[in-house]
């Protein structure tokens, strides 16, 4: 557990590490981050509770809706406080950015009944929405207000509502940084 968030740490502060005063204050979607983690690997009951208790205080704090049971790799990274919601049945995976106001849902019926899967080295900008039995692929860059309800290849950008799919290799150089 001490291992993943470690990587986690080093999303936010790449190889000098995190500062003492960050440390002592640390932002709350960091907090945030470290009591998943927590709740997430725990198998210790009574402690596994508790940090599922300290996750849903955080929760309505930072406005963060992040189930303890969602499937996230290695190297997480929330952009700013905010609005974000993801469904219990996402899987991410690793050095995945989100920005605010996010929405990783599920749809409900239809031939895309279920809840994403995005790969490794996803952007996602503010105010996205992904929902439906869709995979995103690696280094996949989803634009702010874009809508997504079908699959992307690998090496994307998404722009636009409906989402038009943009092929580019090393779609998110320069905005997925410090990679694990």
């Amino acid at each position: 557990m001490n291992r993943v968030f470690k990587k986690d740490l080093y999303r936010y502060y790449g190889e000098k590490g995190e500062p003492f005063l960050k440390r002592i204050f640390r932002p709350l979607e960091i907090k945030y981050i470290s009591v998943f983690r927590k709740a997430n690997m725990c198998s210790f009951l009574p402690l596994k509770l508790f940090y599922m208790l300290k996750l849903m205080y955080l929760s309505h704090r930072t406005q963060i809706q992040i189930p303890a049971r969602t499937s996230i790799g290695e190297g997480f990274y929330i952009g700013h406080l905010g609005r974000i919601i993801i469904h219990p049945d996402a899987k991410l995976g690793k050095n995945i950015n989100i920005g605010t106001g996010v929405t990783i849902g599920m749809e409900n019926r239809g031939k895309r009944k279920g809840t994403p899967q995005l790969g490794d080295n996803c952007w996602i900008g503010t105010n996205a929405v992904i929902v439906g039995n869709v995979k995103i692929g690696s280094d996949v860059l989803i634009a702010p207000l874009t809508y997504v309800n079908f699959d992307v290849p690998d090496h994307s950008v998404v722009i636009g509502n409906p989402g038009r799919i943009i092929s580019k290799e090393n779609a998110t150089a320069d905005y997925v940084c410090n990679r694990v």
